[in-house]
């Protein structure tokens, strides 16, 4: 009691200090301060101003004075109100009001942030959305918490919209908190200024090692952070081409193996937050708000850092060194450690490197963004006092389009033009004079990856040069005179058209310039905001709008994403999926949904979770005419010889499937059953169960002597170090579905699991529709036929970051992009109702199945069990996919799903299809016999009744197929207790003969078809319809031919049915008999005689049939017009080989055939032949033996039995209410 009573003592001191600690953070993290109210009116300025009354200063929350709030002297979307707060801030939130006591208000704006008041950055909602809701009057607050904090000392506001019957007014107040920050500036020049942090020696193993900071830089490359630690290995991270790139090296001398990339456009002059946490076997590497979890070599498990190096390597041996980090750094903290702090104090273990600085003097640098087709910027061009003679421009570039026109100037003095534009992603220069090109010159290649490119285009003395980044990126050269006047327009031209001065051919500019130069010297772009310079439109000046959307990417399963300034595009080939994002599988998810689809058995690729994180993999899908089975083949198929083992030693097998682990669990969690069949041969032994043992007994198969045993395998129990080992084949895969049967519109299921749905709005339309806070928005799929009809219907929603879409069945997919200023994610936190609203409203009537939220199949089932007015199971599939039973065969409804029964069919096959056809030999022959009642009800079968011997027939059904070179020939013959028959043959003229005789007194009926050159060996098929004494004739494609007979149409006590070689002739004319006895030599299929398929019955029911079969008879797929199936490889079975034949309901074994198995299998039959004769001698020679069975197995009823999740589906004559017994050879 003592030490339960210490221990309950520990806990709640634990829970009071955890109490007490998250208290305490609570408190440390409030910041919701107000930053603006207090500032004085020189903090704030602003684009223009209606007045004095409306400057900048009184654009305070709440106050009234002077004209209550600040308006510009015109109401456009280039004015703009910044706020100085006077040292860099946390900011948290922003609220807006209209002017006081006026109809002046904001409805949309932006935000900038600024640590310098240029190099302003947009504030994106999501990383997506750039624009904030504003006020609906001039009175009302509207406050907006930033969903990231952003730490800066200017805050921009730049109106988008407002007030239509008033102009721009703002009152504004931001909240945040201060900020506090240590920040170092490197120069990067060539003494490589950098940080060295030495670890002190002695143990300091710690279970991890973190490193964080913030950076920034204007330069798209230099090493970051380099990690020296024992035994010569070291990691580094180091920006390459604006991206950061982890590179680990064994030796200062080897070559760097990159490990991971993230983050883009890191050279913005921005602030990115970076951390890299490294465990003992992985690294954790974020930039700014991404993770990337990322393998280590295990060499580093027990690694330990001896020295870090921030901005530059300062020891790299002899390899060249890298070039070093320009930029500056905040709050570099290793462990916890502030290193930045420790270098101010002059800390032993931290030492400054080269030219470091404890301030962030930033270069100014202003960027301007080209975001539309109304954006130019116009600046004059050289005087005409200029004494140079030429013309000198120059600028830097970065965008993602391959093609626009970044410059254009006329030539006064040649009376041409001149064009600098992108194609193709090459710089060319063209320049036109009286609609002809004078001269092309192109340089430069890949510009348009995103990264700053410099141009410089010259023309003096007679040469012109195009410089592509000085000169690394390509120079074109040609003899050619450029004198510009007048005006420069740069990424497009003014829309007016009295502007014949520019003229743009091409596309548009979209991107960023910056470092603007004419005759040598620069543009002041400030000075162009102002309007003091030049002209422009639809720019965005002092910053640079560009957005990676591929970083990370939106692509999903191994998409490839490519993007231009506005979009993204995923290309999704080879990947198995579709859609905007690659989201959507195109494959089905089980063999089921392939079989409601109409396929037949073959190899399929399955999805077992649709959009979800697995991958497809490829199957074998048995389809038969009760179940359908995945199989998932594995490594294990040859024989493995098991010698006899002393003691308690068993032999381990081990199973490496085709599929990963995940696929494999998805697939047998989605399946109805599942089962690992296991073949055992027999030799001189006996299989048996050793007591005691505790493990799961598998059945399998002897293939000697089809008997079932128990077997206990060590090596198939579910241990973790066998974990892949101990999967099993996979079958049929069951869909979820419900049924809501119900009156009133109240009954529903709800989920826990929040999405928006479709739903039917009418009869013929379904409705997509969702809310992300800025109104309703419906996606509708308008069907040509009522879907109220009783049959299924597929629904396929779906909303990502480009767009919304719906699918119905197979008509086009319905979409509707997302907005161009971005996308929101939904906030959904209610639970999911399935068949009617919360409000109880609405209510579905119906059957709903098969539901799935991103890629996870819902339970419908167990909530239907518990929702009052709801139903697990669902009827009505034979109501849509009953149209796939073909040729008689007849739909049959199952709880999930439904199969065709081919009972009354000549066909076989998932979908009654299949034909059933069989070689002839000369001595071939398949006698039916027609049961009498009483042999009917003493051995009842599974197949169509027979038709009674006493029975008179009025007439029949008659079709078959057939395939020969034999002429005369009897295709099909009839007899009758009273000396009638009917006979179908070939005459010796190649033509078709009907021969019926119903008179045992009177000479038979022949009817002579004018088909001719039937024995040509191509396939014919006949069909015979006889009423009473009307008969009519079909040959293939012929026209039907009717004929009437002389008897009186009634056929008596039929006895037997006869294909092939006739052996009872008595009764026969002499002429008929003769023809009988030579046989028939080629191909029947898909006999049919009335409700009796006699071929089918002797191919695959020989045993339970009333049929004899007299010389070899032959399955062969002979009588398809198609040479085979598409996705199964053709299979010939011998009717004396039964005892290796699977049943329908099993699952097909070595779905994947070789041709070494193709051989083996001959060669066995063979081997079989022999082994079956020396075992029927032998049986008279050996004893027998009882069976030895465990008194624990003895017990087990297979029906009921966990251990027996199936049953062994033993051929029905091989039962037998005695103990098995084995024979031994």
């Amino acid at each position: 009691m003592d030490l339960w009573t210490k221990t309950l003592a520990g806990i709640i001191a634990q829970v009071f200090l955890l109490l007490c600690s998250s208290h305490g953070t609570t408190g440390e993290e409030v910041c919701d301060s107000a930053l603006v109210s207090n500032l004085p009116p020189s903090s704030f300025r602003s684009s223009s101003q209606l007045s004095s009354s409306h400057a900048p200063g009184f654009a305070k929350l709440n106050r009234r004075e002077g004209a209550g709030g600040w308006s510009p002297l015109t109401s456009d979307r280039y004015q703009w109100l910044e706020v100085d707060l006077g040292e860099r801030t946390k900011i948290t939130a922003v609220a807006t009001q209209g002017r006081y006591g006026s109809s002046d208000w904001l409805t949309s704006y932006l935000l900038m942030f600024s640590d310098t008041g240029h190099n302003w950055k947009q504030y994106r909602q999501e990383d997506s959305i750039g624009s904030f809701p504003g006020n609906s009057n001039a009175d009302s607050v509207v406050q907006y918490k930033l969903q990231q904090p952003a730490v800066a000392r200017f805050l921009r506001l730049i109106p988008l919209d407002w007030n239509p019957s008033g102009r721009i007014g703002l009152r504004l107040e931001t909240y945040g908190c201060p900020y506090t920050s240590d920040v170092v500036s490197l120069d990067g020049g060539s003494s490589s200024s950098s940080l060295v942090f030495r670890l002190s020696l002695g143990p300091r193993r710690t279970p991890r090692d973190v490193v964080s900071l913030k950076f920034k830089t204007l330069r798209n490359s230099g090493t970051l952070l380099h990690a020296e630690g024992d035994g010569g290995l070291s990691l580094s991270l180091e920006l390459e081409r604006g991206k950061l790139q982890l590179l680990l090296r064994r030796g200062s001398s080897a070559e760097p193996r990159r490990l991971a990339s993230l983050g883009s456009l890191l050279d913005d002059q921005h602030w990115h937050h970076l951390a890299v946490e490294r465990r003992s076997s992985h690294l954790n590497l974020t930039v700014d708000k991404h993770t990337e979890r990322v393998q280590i070599p295990a060499e580093f498990s027990h690694w330990e850092i001896e020295q870090l190096s921030v901005g530059a390597v300062q020891d790299f041996g002899s390899q060249k060194p890298k070039r070093s980090f320009r930029g500056c750094l905040e709050n570099l903290l290793y462990n916890g450690l502030n290193l930045i702090e420790l270098a101010k104090n002059n800390d032993r273990q931290v030492t400054a490197v080269g030219n470091v600085t404890f301030s962030c003097a930033e270069p100014v640098s202003v960027a301007v963004t080209f975001p539309g087709p109304q954006s130019f910027l116009q600046l004059p061009g050289a005087s005409a006092s200029s004494s140079s003679g030429g013309v000198s421009v120059g600028f830097q570039f970065r965008t993602w389009n391959k093609a626009g026109l970044l410059l254009t100037f006329g030539l006064p003095q040649e009376g041409g033009v001149v064009w600098l534009y992108l194609t193709e992603a090459r710089l060319r220069l063209q320049i036109h004079k009286a609609g002809r090109a004078l001269l092309e010159l192109t340089a430069g290649s890949a510009l348009s990856d995103g990264q700053w490119h410099s141009v410089e285009l010259n023309s003096r003395r007679g040469r012109l040069t195009v410089a592509v980044d000085k000169e690394e990126g390509g120079v074109a050269h040609a003899s050619f005179s450029l004198t510009a006047g007048g005006q420069l327009f740069f990424g497009g031209c003014p829309a007016d058209e009295d502007g014949q001065e520019c003229k743009n051919p091409f596309d548009i500019f979209q991107g960023c310039m910056r470092l603007l130069s004419v005759e040598n010297q620069p543009v002041d772009l400030i000075k162009v905001q102002q309007r003091l310079l030049g002209n422009y439109s639809h720019l965005q000046i002092d910053m640079c709008g560009i957005i990676d959307r591929c970083s990370p990417s939106r692509c999903e399963h191994g998409g490839r994403c490519s993007q231009s300034w506005t979009v993204f595009h995923c290309n999704c080939s080879d990947s198995g999926y579709s859609g905007a994002t690659c989201h959507s599988s195109v494959y089905e998810q089980s063999c089921e949904a392939y079989k409601h689809s109409g396929n037949t058995s073959g190899h399929f690729y399955i999805d077992v979770d649709g959009s979800g994180p697995i991958r497809p993999q490829l199957v074998y899908c048995n389809m038969t005419e009760e179940n359908t089975w995945m199989v998932i083949q594995h490594n294990n198929t040859e024989l493995t010889r098991l010698r006899p083992s002393p003691g308690g030693n068993q032999h381990s097998v081990h199973f490496d499937y085709s599929t990963e682990e995940e696929q494999l669990s998805a697939a047998i969690g989605q399946s109805e059953h599942c089962e690992q069949e296991l073949a055992y041969h027999c030799r001189k032994s006996r299989l048996l169960n050793t007591p005691g043992e505790s493990w799961t007994c598998f059945l399998c198969t002897l293939w000697i002597l089809s008997y079932s045993c128990c077997v206990s395998i060590q090596g198939l129990h579910p241990s973790e170090e066998h974990l892949k080992a101990n999967y099993i084949t996979a079958a049929f895969c069951l869909f979820d579905i419900l049924s809501l049967n119900h009156t009133s519109t109240s009954d529903f299921l709800s989920h826990p699991s929040p999405f928006s749905s479709p739903s039917p709005s009418a009869s013929t339309q379904v409705v997509f529709s969702f809310d992300v806070g800025n109104g309703p928005l419906e996606v509708h799929v308008e069907s040509s036929v009522p879907l109220d009809d009783n049959r299924w219907h597929r629904v396929r929603a779906e909303r990502n970051v480009k767009e919304a879409s719906l699918r119905l069945d197979d008509l086009p997919v319905a979409t509707q992009e997302a907005p161009a200023d971005g996308h929101f994610h939904l906030q959904l936190n209610s639970q999911l109702f399935i068949g009617g609203t919360a409000s109880r409203q609405k209510g579905f009537r119906g059957c709903i199945r098969s539901l799935q939220l991103n890629g996870v199949t819902l339970d419908l089932e167990e909530r239907a069990r518990i929702t009052p007015g709801v139903r697990p199971g669902c009827p009505g599939h034979c109501s849509s996919y009953g149209s796939f039973c073909q040729n008689r065969g007849r739909c049959v409804e199952r709880v999930n799903g439904f199969h065709c029964d081919c009972g009354l069919s000549a066909y076989t096959g998932v979908f009654c299809n299949t034909e059933v056809s069989a070689s002839f030999k000369s001595g071939t022959s398949v006698s039916y016999t027609f049961k009498e009642p009483y042999e009917l009800s003493r051995n009842s079968s599974a197949l169509p009744s027979s038709i009674y011997s006493d029975t008179t027939l009025r007439g029949e059904n008659v079709s078959l197929s057939f395939r020969t070179s034999q002429s005369p020939a009897v295709l099909f013959y009839v007899s009758s207790y009273y000396r009638e028959h009917l006979a179908l043959l070939i005459n010796k003229h190649d033509a078709l003969e009907v021969r019926y005789k119903l008179d045992g007194g009177r000479d038979a009926d022949v009817l002579r078809s004018s088909a001719r050159s039937l024995a040509n060996g191509q396939l014919h098929t006949v069909t015979i319809r006889r009423l009473s004494d009307s008969v009519s004739v079909q040959v293939d494609q012929n026209a039907r031919e009717e004929f009437n007979l002389t008897s009186d149409g009634e056929f008596n006590a039929i006895k037997s049915l006869v294909l092939g070689k006739v052996h009872e002739s008595d009764d026969l004319d002499p002429d008929l008999a003769r023809l009988a006895s030579l046989g028939f030599t080629g191909c029947l299929s898909v006999v049919s005689f009335n409700a009796i398929s006699p071929l089918k019955a002797a191919l695959l029911h020989p045993d339970t049939s009333p049929v004899i079969i007299t010389g070899p008879l032959l399955r062969s797929s002979c009588g398809s017009s198609a040479s085979a199936n598409p996705y199964a490889a053709e299979n010939t079975h011998h009717l004396s080989d039964q005892s290796g034949s699977v049943g329908s309901g099993q699952p097909l074994v070595n779905a994947i055939r070789t041709d070494s198995a193709l051989i083996g299998g001959l060669i066995a039959v063979v081997i079989f032949v022999v082994v079956t004769g020396l075992a029927i001698t032998a049986r008279f020679l050996y004893r027998r033996k009882e069976t030895y069975r465990n008194q624990e197995v003895k017990g087990v009823n297979q029906d009921d039995s966990p251990d027996f999740p199936f049953n062994n589906q033993a051929d029905p004559q091989n039962t037998s209410s005695e103990n098995p017994k084995e024979y031994f050879i």
